[in-house]
C-alpha cells in the first residue's frame, strides 16, 4: 500500500483571533500527560459513488475547518512553552494524500503497521517541540473515493473528550455547508453544531514543577522498550461473561470499562509474570475524565485536558478473582470526586500539594523494581462513532500503532467498537511480553486478536 502526500497547507481560521486571546494559558491539569499527541483516524466509506465529487468535499472540509478553528482558536495555534500556547493564527498544518487502494480492501485484510501511514505526524511518546503545531490533519482519499482522516492535536491542551468535541463541531460545520449546497437539490435539515466552553474551572501553571513531577513519575512507571501494539476486541457477548462472573459476588452493575480493564490487569501481569518466573506487586493507574465528577459537573463540551490518574495497587495476582480486580479498579476512580477536583480548582499552593501528594505514592511504585506496571484510558463513550460529516458515520475509529518503535510501552487504550456496545484494547506491551499476552489462551477465549474492522 502506497500513500503518496499530494498537497500540504496551513488552513487558517475564519476569523482573527482577538488580541486580548492570543495567548492561552494553559492548566496545571496540562502538564500531567507524556504524550506530546492525541491521535485518532477515522474511516468513512464512500456510500455515494455516482454523485461523491471527492474534489468538492475536499473544498468543503477545508472551509469547514478554518470555520471550527474560529471556536477553537488555540487549535490554530502553535505551542509557545509548557505553559502556554501561542494563538497567532498560524493554522492547522492540513495534508492530502492518495492511497492506491480501496478502503474496504484496507480494512478487510488489516494491517497494523501501516495504520500511521494515515496520520499526519509522528505520534511517539516524547515531548512536543516548542513552536510546532498544536493541530494537524490529514486527509486520506482512497481509489474508491473513501477517506480516512488522521488528526494529531497537541495533548498538552485537549484530552478524548475535546478532541471528540472538536470533530462533532468540525462535522456539523462541514454538514452545514454541504446541506447549503445541496439546498436546490433536497431539503436536508443541517446538525446542531455545539461550540466549545474555553474558560477553565482550574488555575492556570505559572511553573512547571508539576510538569516536572509528572513526568519523573512516568519516567519511573513506564520503561521505555521495542513495543508491540496489538488490538484485542471484546464483543458483547464476552462483556456479558465478565459480567457475569464479577456480578457473583455483588459488584453492582459493572461497567465495560471496569471489567475490560480488570480482565487484562490479571492477564497482562500473568505475562510478566511467565516471562521472569514470579511473580511481583503491580499498580495500576487509569485517566478519570473529571468533567462528570467536578461538583457541579462541567458541560462535556468544556476544552482542556481535564483529566487526573486514578490508581491502585495489588500485592499479589495469586488466587485473585475478577471481582476483584473490578472492585480496585472501580475504588481507585471513585476517589476521584468532587470533594478532590475542588481541591485541584483551589489556590496554586493547595492544588499543588494535592497534586504532589496523588502523585507521590505513583512515583514510589514506579522507582520500586519489584513492582509491575500497566496504565490505562478509555476514550469509551466519547461519540467518535457519531461524527458525521454527511457522508455517513464512520465504519471504524482506530488510535496509532507503536509496533517496532522505542517507545513507552505498559499502556492500554480502549475504545468503542462500532456496534458501540463493545470495546478494542489497543496494547502496547515490550514485544516479548506481548508474544507470551497474545497466546494467553484464556484472554483468546474471550476477544479476537487483531480481527478485521469489516
Amino acid at each position: 500500500m502506497k500513500v503518496d502526500i499530494i498537497s500540504r497547507e496551513n488552513i487558517k481560521p475564519s476569523s482573527p483571533t482577538p488580541q486580548h486571546l492570543q495567548t492561552f494559558n494553559l492548566s496545571v491539569l496540562h502538564q500531567l500527560i507524556p504524550s506530546p499527541y492525541a491521535p485518532i483516524i477515522l474511516y468513512y466509506p464512500n456510500q455515494d459513488t455516482t454523485n461523491f465529487d471527492v474534489h468538492e468535499q475536499q473544498d468543503q472540509l477545508k472551509i469547514s475547518l478554518s470555520q471550527t478553528l474560529t471556536h477553537f482558536y488555540p487549535l490554530a495555534g502553535t505551542i509557545k512553552d509548557d505553559l502556554s500556547i501561542d494563538c497567532d493564527d498560524v493554522g492547522a498544518y492540513y495534508a492530502i494524500a492518495r492511497v492506491n487502494t480501496s478502503l474496504i480492501e484496507f480494512l478487510k485484510h488489516l494491517d497494523l503497521d501501516l495504520i500511521n501511514r494515515f496520520l499526519p505526524c509522528d505520534p511517539t511518546f516524547s515531548r512536543s517541540s516548542l513552536g510546532n503545531y498544536v493541530t494537524n490533519v490529514q486527509v486520506n482519499v482512497f481509489e474508491c473515493g473513501g477517506f480516512a482522516i488522521g488528526l494529531c492535536i497537541s495533548h498538552i491542551i485537549l484530552d478524548g473528550t475535546a478532541v471528540a468535541n472538536f470533530l462533532k463541531c468540525w462535522a456539523a460545520l462541514h454538514d452545514t455547508i454541504h446541506s447549503q449546497m445541496l439546498n436546490s437539490k433536497k431539503c436536508k435539515k443541517s446538525k446542531e453544531v455545539i461550540y466549545p466552553n474555553l474558560t477553565t474551572p482550574f488555575n492556570p501553571a505559572t511553573n512547571t514543577h508539576l510538569r516536572n513531577s509528572s513526568m519523573a513519575m512516568w519516567g519511573s512507571l513506564i520503561k521505555i522498550g521495542k513495543c508491540n501494539t496489538r488490538r484485542f476486541v471484546f464483543h458483547s457477548s464476552s462483556i456479558a461473561i465478565l459480567k457475569a462472573e464479577a456480578s457473583k459476588t455483588g459488584i453492582q452493575h459493572p461497567t465495560r470499562v471496569e471489567l475490560v480493564s480488570a480482565f487484562l490487569w490479571k492477564c497482562v501481569m500473568a505475562a510478566y509474570t511467565q516471562k521472569r518466573g514470579f511473580e511481583n506487586p503491580s499498580l495500576m493507574t487509569h485517566a478519570v475524565n473529571l468533567r462528570k465528577r467536578s461538583a457541579p459537573t462541567l458541560s462535556e463540551n468544556t476544552i482542556g485536558n481535564l483529566v487526573w490518574l486514578a490508581s491502585s495497587e495489588c500485592k499479589t495476582m495469586n488466587n485473585m478473582k475478577l471481582h476483584d480486580l473490578v472492585d480496585q479498579v472501580r475504588g481507585s476512580i471513585t476517589e476521584i470526586n468532587g470533594e478532590f477536583v475542588g481541591k485541584l480548582q483551589g489556590d496554586d499552593e493547595g492544588v499543588i500539594q494535592v497534586m504532589e501528594e496523588s502523585l507521590k505514592g505513583m512515583i514510589d511504585c514506579g522507582r520500586n523494581e519489584n513492582v509491575d506496571f500497566i496504565g490505562f484510558t478509555s476514550w469509551c463513550k466519547m461519540g467518535f462513532y457519531d461524527v458525521d460529516f454527511g457522508w455517513g458515520k464512520p465504519i471504524w475509529v482506530c488510535s496509532n500503532v507503536a509496533n517496532g518503535g522505542s517507545v513507552f510501552t505498559d499502556f492500554v487504550v480502549m475504545m468503542d467498537t462500532r456496534c458501540g456496545d463493545g470495546i478494542e484494547a489497543w496494547v502496547n506491551m515490550d514485544e516479548q511480553e506481548m508474544s507470551i499476552l497474545q497466546h494467553n489462551p484464556e484472554l483468546l477465549t474471550l476477544a479476537s486478536l487483531d480481527p478485521s474492522p469489516m
